[in-house]
């Protein structure tokens, strides 16, 4: 009984360490943006990953949550967080980013 008890005590201690360890990315978006349903007013973000969603934090505090798809088929890890973009019309568009430091993709729907 007190091995099964230290055992769940443990594992409670890594999952609460591996979330209070959440990474997080900084960009910048240099004009409107829109990430999937949501646009995104010019300036410098925070994005974490929690499931299959990204929360934008602003440097004001403001946050937007938006549904993503990620990807980890890179077979290596990015060097640097990339914003890939295009335009549709006169909206600039999130279709991508590349987490650095991890092999993972955000890649955004509309």
């Amino acid at each position: 009984m007190k091995m099964k008890t230290m055992f769940a005590t443990g594992a409670l201690l890594l999952s609460l360490v591996a979330i209070g360890s959440a990474k997080s990315w900084d960009i910048v978006i240099d004009s409107n943006t829109k990430a999937g349903s949501v646009v995104l007013p010019a300036g410098s973000y925070t994005v974490k990953v929690n499931n299959n969603q990204a929360l934008f934090t602003s440097e004001n505090g403001k946050k937007f949550t938006v549904p993503v798809k990620v990807d980890t088929g890179a077979t290596k890890k990015y060097d640097a967080t990339e914003v890939r973009t295009s335009k549709q019309g006169e909206t600039t568009v999130i279709q991508a980013i590349d987490l650095s430091g991890t092999n993972e993709e955000l890649q955004f729907d509309e």
